[in-house]
Parts: structure tokens; sequence; C-alpha cells
């Protein structure tokens, strides 16, 4: 007896769009996410009580429950240990699941319905065109429409103009670059964010609101945080901050033809042998993360969105058939942190204001984009996030026993203590700061692996190999050299490059590669009936902006794809 038409594993980036996408298509959808569910009546104390088992209405969605755990502390949020933002159990008295990291540095992914859009920056620009076109097995113009649905249906538009966006442009224009006046990057320059968030409230400048009342209607309130959970917004689906727990989870739910079942972890992918098709994929078994209980679940059609190193994880303890590209060809985005420290008299000149305040607005507002290299961005961060990545967070070692070499573009690299960091932190409203994001070389000993020995209840442990290529390192350095020249441009009197370490692993892609893993429909070469929604489909690092609306675009691609090859 079949449990579902499809069941779609993990609920972030790409399974959400896949679960909301089949199920307008009529298909009875299962969604299966590790983690929890924030913001359902269902799971009235998500991190203490193992609740109910299934949700399949939008009315359990209860913006009060969301909102009492997305309370913005930073610490409670993003402790990679025991914050609500984790890969791991919901009942936060546990420890986090564990990876095998063969190398410094950590892995920022989560658990829970919404999967890492959860803390995401929102960023929903389109892949470069150049790292597409004869590239990928399928062309910039096949992604465009489905580009467009996704924007759409997020949505997504330009970013307003906070402090830190003005003298960034700023910046940009005595720099020497252009304005980008589209969403198709061919061309070297700068343009506004393309951003998953609502417009703002458009009672943001009214006195007779207070913040407070802000936060119970329908806008961005230009807060800042949202790395730590956004609130803005009366109902769940009205959150301003479009991470798909907010934005296609309940479009999902709206179908009448989607179940989430939250608290599970998906550990092996069930086959069956079809005369005509061959091995095919029949349905999932799981553990249940609160009770250890094992189950199993039948459907027609399976789609595996676990994300980029789980996807390939679950392939391997799955046993299913040999392929050489399974987990091989990682890419990052190998980022940078590079700030600047401006004058009050310098700021009130450029702006009329005596701060910056980089925690004001969205995390990124503008952008400077150049295919071939990557991108440069805008990005303000709460103070304890910021002070972390500014000036303890480095590859360089400490700058006062390692200063930058002479001709340097800036005055600090690496870690800062002492009187120089309180001095440092004292001008945090006057300090602009800007991410750095390399477009990385699709390489085959980049790589996901699982170890031979060590397991834990969901089986053998994934490994990560991960070290930049001679080209990354040179991209990376150059744009941090761009980016010095825009804080310049804009007056800093201070420049600190941060020098991070290549282990910090952020936006993963391309370890179950489209064309070596999957076919042009993302399913599997391998296994029929078996498809991947996630970022590891990615032939490469798409030239480095943000992958989460490639993902989006595929997924939505991917669940046409589906249902016209089984279910028309």
């Amino acid at each position: 007896m079949l449990d579902a038409d499809v069941i779609v594993i993990g609920s972030g980036g790409g399974g959400a769009v896949a679960a909301k996408e089949l199920g307008e298509l009529g298909l009875k959808v299962l969604v299966l996410e590790a983690g929890p569910w924030y913001g359902n009546s269902k799971w009235p104390d998500p991190n203490r009580a193992r609740g109910a088992e299934w949700s399949s209405s939008h009315a359990d969605l209860d913006v009060g429950l969301y909102k009492k755990i997305y309370n913005a502390y930073e610490n409670n949020m993003n402790d990679g240990i025991s914050g609500a933002f984790r890969f791991g159990p919901a009942d936060r008295r546990r420890t986090p699941w564990h990876r095998v990291m063969r190398q410094r540095g950590d892995i920022w992914q989560l658990s829970g319905v919404g999967g890492t859009t959860q803390h995401y920056w929102a960023q929903s620009p389109r892949a470069f065109p150049s790292a597409v076109d004869n590239i990928w097995p399928i062309s910039y113009r096949e992604l465009v429409p489905y580009y467009e649905k996704a924007e759409a249906t997020l949505p997504v538009q330009f970013a307003p103009m906070a402090p830190k966006e003005e003298l960034f442009f700023y910046g940009a224009k005595k720099a020497g670059w252009s304005l980008i006046p589209t969403l198709d990057v061919v061309t070297p320059g700068y343009r506004p964010h393309p951003n998953a968030i609502l417009p703002p409230n458009e009672h943001l400048m009214d006195p007779k609101y207070s913040m407070d009342q802000l936060h119970e209607m329908e806008g961005c309130t230009m807060k800042g945080n949202c790395v730590n959970g956004c609130t803005a917004g009366p109902t769940v689906d009205k959150i301003a901050k479009r991470g798909t727990l907010v934005s296609y989870i309940p479009l999902a739910l709206k179908t009448g033809n989607v179940s989430i079942r939250p608290n599970t972890f998906v550990i092996k992918v069930l086959t069956g042998h079809d005369p005509k098709e061959g091995l095919r994929a029949t349905g999932v078994q799981f553990r249940d993360t609160w009770t250890g209980e094992i189950g199993e679940l039948k459907a027609k059609a399976v789609v595996m969105a676990a994300g980029c190193i789980e996807s390939p994880r679950l392939w391997m303890n799955s046993g299913l058939p040999y392929n050489e590209w399974v987990g091989r060809g990682l890419t990052i985005h190998y980022f940078d942190w590079v700030s600047g420290v401006f004058d009050e008299k310098d700021l009130i000149d450029i702006m009329g204001i005596p701060t910056v305040d980089p925690f004001v607005g969205h995390t990124s507002g503008g952008r400077v984009d150049i295919p071939g290299l990557g991108s440069t961005q805008v990005s303000g961060l709460s103070p304890g996030l910021h002070a972390f990545v500014t000036y303890g967070f480095s590859d360089a070692g400490y700058n006062a026993l390692n200063p930058p070499e002479p001709g340097a573009p800036w005055n600090i690299r690496g870690r800062v203590v002492g009187p120089e960091l309180k001095e440092l932190m004292m001008n945090y409203r006057r300090t602009m700061s800007m991410l750095i994001l390399a477009d990385d070389e699709t390489l085959y000993h980049n790589r996901v692996t699982v170890d031979p020995l060590l397991k834990d209840e969901h089986g053998p442990l994934p490994v990560v190999h991960y070290a930049p290529s001679k080209k990354t390192l040179q991209r990376r350095d150059q744009l941090a050299k761009h980016s010095a020249e825009i804080l310049k441009g804009a007056g800093a009197k201070t420049i600190i490059r941060s020098d991070t370490p290549a282990g910090w692993l952020l936006h993963i892609e391309s370890t179950m590669r489209m064309g070596y893993v999957v076919d042009t429909n993302c399913e599997a070469f391998q296994v029929k009936r078996l498809y991947i929604a996630d970022n590891s489909v990615h032939y490469n690092g798409i030239g480095g902006p943000n992958p989460t609306l490639t993902t989006q675009a595929l997924a939505t691609r991917m669940a046409e794809k589906l249902a016209k090859t089984y279910f028309s």
C-alpha cells in the first residue's frame, strides 16, 4: 500500500518548493524533515516535547508560537551546539548531529522545517549566465521562466536603501563601477540586492506606531537581525523574510495535498526492480528522532532534498549503485569579510548622518557582481556576530604578530585583541562591512564521503574534505582588493580584512552534479523515480551568487518534469 505519490526528504530551500509545486499539480506528497517545526500548533513546545506526528493543515500554523521561538537573541538562535538554529534534533538538551571535518572550520546548516533558509539572508540573485551557458547540460534560457516563477512566488524584489547601502553605492561609484540594470548579470557592476523580503511597512516612519505594533503588521521593519530570525508580520505566511518555512510551506499546505512530518530522519532510500524501468525508488526508511522508532513509507517517487552533505550520505548509506561522482565536486563560495571604519565628519558630509548603523535594514542590500570572479556585497550583522566575523575569525593569525604586507590595501589583517579591539568595537556604528563570495572550481578531490568506522543513530557519519584551489584563492584575493577600493572610495580611514578560514563552508553546492549523478530533469541516472532538489545538483558554483534561488528554480522545473514523466 502506498503512503503517497511522492516522498520529499527535507523541507529547506529546495524540498519545500518541490512539495508545493507537486501538490499544486494534484499529487499526494509527504515531506519528511529531520528537525523541528517552529510555529505550528501541533508542536507547542517543539524543543522539549515530541508533539504530534504530522500536520497537513494551513490552520495549524501559529504565529504566536513562531515568534516565541524566533526571539532574535544571537546566542539563543545561532549557537551551533545548543541554539534553535543548528543541525540537530528538536530536543535542544541533546547534542547536535555530528559531521567529520578534515580541515578547520564549520558547516553553517540547519535542520527543521524551512531548513537553512530559517537563517539565510534572503538574498536571491540568479546565477551568472556565463557560469551556465555551454557549461551546464542545460542553458541559462531554460532556467529563466523558473527563476521568474520563484521570484514571483516568494516574492523577490530589490532591497530598500539603508545608510550602509547608500554609503556602499557611493563607494562603488567612486571606485568606477557602473549600475547593472538587469537580473541577468553579463557585465561587472553594482546593483541593489534582489532579496526575498517583503517591502518596508508603509507606516514605518509614522510616529503614531511603535516598533512592537509594526512587528504585528505586514512589511519589513528594517530592524535588521535577519540572520537571527525575522518576526515582522501578522501571520506565519506574511512574515517579512521569506524563508521556505513562511513562504513555500504555507502554500504547500494550502494545496490540500501535502503532509509534513518533522522529527523524522530518513536513513535509507528503499528500492525495487521493475521489468521495464530497472532499479527504481519505492520509498524510504526513517527514524523518529524523539522515540528512536524505525519505520518505512512507500511512494511512487522519491525526492532527495536533504542538502549537499546529507543527500550523498543518504545515497551511500542506502547502498545505491556506485557512482564515482556521488559526493564529489563539492564547491563553496570561499568567503572573506572586509570592513571599513569611517570618521563621523566624513559620514555627515556624505550622508548627512554621523553613523552607518550596519544593523539597520536588510542584512545585505547592495552588491558588486563580477562574472569570472564572484561577488562582494555590503553586509550588516548584529553586534556579536559582527565582532566575531570582523575581529575574531581568521586564518591569518593575530594582526599584531603578523601585520599586513607593505602596500596592502588594508590596515589590519587577522584577529584583533586588546585595546585595539576595544577601540574598533566602540566604532561599530561607524563600520561598513562587505561579504566576499568567490566563485569556486568544481574539483573531484573536494568531497563528501562516509566514515568506514564512525556511526551515529542514523548510520555512517559524513566526512567532508575541502581545500580551495589556487584559482579560487586568487579570485578571493582580487575580490578583497576590489572591496577595499570601494571602502576607500567611500572614505574609510581604517580597513580590516578578516581572512576567513577555508573550512567555513558557506553555500555548499555540486556534490550530486547534473550530468554526472542526475540528468537534466534532476532524476538519478542509476535509480529511476529518484530525484534530487537541493544545491547538490548544481553543476558548479553558479559564478559566485547566492545559490538558493537557483535551487528553487531547479526544484520548480524538477517537479514539472517528474509529474509529466510518471503521473501524466
